[in-house]
């Protein structure tokens, strides 16, 4: 794993920041000790009495505010649950992640830990002190009352997070940030097609092979990494996966070609991210399967709530336009001077179609708004993605969705209502329509 990686890893974990916090609540305590010892005793007769507290009253203010910010922190974890079994049981687990790596929720924690340990090491040193005037205290209702702001921000938060409409708009806001970011300009090449005469010859040389050193999920290439290391040793890499693929151990991930003596050690840990579980750092169709989960447990008997459902596949829809209009089909990646470095097929588009709606297709098809909610994403799709091709891919998707729907055993309103979309999507197209 590379020094970035590991820093991605830590930065996002939960218990960071509050680990944070809590050093600098220790630095803090450490200071206003500091203040109290040396500098109050000197200026005490400069500074308002107002800022200033004796030892008693100190007490009973670090004795109350201790069992305050043991009761917020209480009900912040029992939020913390309560959104977490919201989610499992109604939404998807997979969405479990954003709520716990969310900012707010990391620092929420860590402004208790940090009032927390503030508090409790100045009650410890109160023991200690026999100081008759303290600026400590003063500090100390500061951290308080900036706790229970905290506090209140987060209620507030958590009350946000557990609505559905709320979890969906972030899913899709994420989403499309990590699109942007798959398909933004880089600083190697990426091309959809190369010299097949020169793959040939490349692939008649001794080809070598890397393992995977552990098992579990393709979190995350690092491209700029893999190509500068490539170019220092003059190889050709291959790739035996797609991001987000599992992998067990001693499969093989990376094929290569040597064309000089190699410099560095033949691993992948520098440039390649295997962990436990998926992750939406790259993995496009991962954060578009949280979408698809939500919605078919909106489709589920136990909720059957379809409203759910087709706002979920009006924002999928929104996300393959996007996806529609980002889309590079690169399977070749070359360094500066355009030599081959890189062989690595990406998922195509209509692999991402599929993984959207195969299963709200299959969950939701005696739904006749769910299936008209797809058709009609399907069909806005094809008029935002202005490429021929995809528009033809799409139509076909769009005819393999309805083959699950009895269209003659439909009701009048609804087939009407059905083959009205459907006719302006055939006319778009160019194609005919049999019904």
């Amino acid at each position: 794993m590379n020094q970035a990686t590991f820093w991605f890893r830590v930065r996002d974990s939960l218990w960071f920041l509050p680990l944070l916090y809590g050093i600098c609540s220790i630095i803090a305590v450490s200071v206003i000790t500091a203040l109290d010892d040396w500098l109050v005793p000197q200026i005490s007769d400069s500074i308002p009495n107002i800022f200033l507290t004796g030892q008693s009253v100190a007490t009973e203010i670090y004795g109350s505010l201790i069992t305050a910010t043991l009761t917020m922190t209480t009900i912040t974890f029992s939020t913390i649950m309560v959104v977490l079994t919201t989610y499992s049981s109604q939404f998807s687990p997979r969405a479990l992640q954003d709520f716990m790596r969310s900012k707010i929720t990391q620092h929420v924690l860590g402004v208790f830990t940090f009032g927390f340990i503030f508090v409790l090491i100045n009650l410890w040193l109160l023991s200690e002190n026999d100081q008759k005037e303290l600026l400590s205290p003063f500090f100390t209702i500061l951290i308080a009352i900036t706790s229970l702001g905290f506090f209140i921000l987060f209620i507030h938060y958590a009350a946000h997070w557990v609505q559905v409409n709320f979890l969906i708009g972030t899913i899709r806001n994420d989403t499309s940030k990590i699109i942007r970011e798959a398909f933004e300009e880089r600083t190697y090449g990426e091309h959809q097609h190369w010299d097949h005469s020169q793959i040939e010859n490349i692939r008649k040389k001794d080809r070598q092979t890397i393992y995977a050193k552990r098992s579990g999920y393709i979190q995350k290439v690092d491209y700029n990494y893999l190509i500068n290391w490539t170019t220092k040793n003059n190889l050709v890499l291959e790739a035996n996966f797609q991001v987000g693929d599992y992998v067990p151990k001693g499969m093989p991930v990376f094929y290569f070609w040597a064309f000089s003596d190699i410099k560095d050690d033949v691993t992948h840990d520098k440039f390649l991210t295997i962990g436990d579980e998926r992750t939406d750092i790259q993995d496009i169709e991962f954060s578009m399967e949280k979408l698809v989960e939500i919605a078919v447990k909106a489709l589920s008997t136990s909720i059957n709530d379809p409203n759910t459902a087709i706002n979920s596949i009006n924002r999928i829809g929104g996300l393959l336009s996007e996806l529609a209009g980002n889309y590079r089909p690169v399977t070749y990646y070359s360094d500066d001077d355009g030599q081959l470095r890189l062989i690595m097929e990406q998922k195509s588009f209509l692999d991402y179609l599929y993984t959207s709606f195969y299963q709200i297709k299959h969950y939701g098809k005696d739904d006749i708004s769910v299936v008209y909610s797809i058709v009609e994403a399907l069909y806005k799709l094809a008029i935002v993605s202005d490429n021929d091709s995809l528009t033809k891919e799409i139509w076909n998707f769009n005819n393999y969705i309805l083959e699950s729907v009895e269209v003659s055993e439909l009701s009048s309103m609804d087939y009407e209502h059905l083959k009205g979309i459907m006719e302006k999507f055939a006319d778009f197209c160019g194609e005919e329509l049999n019904w």
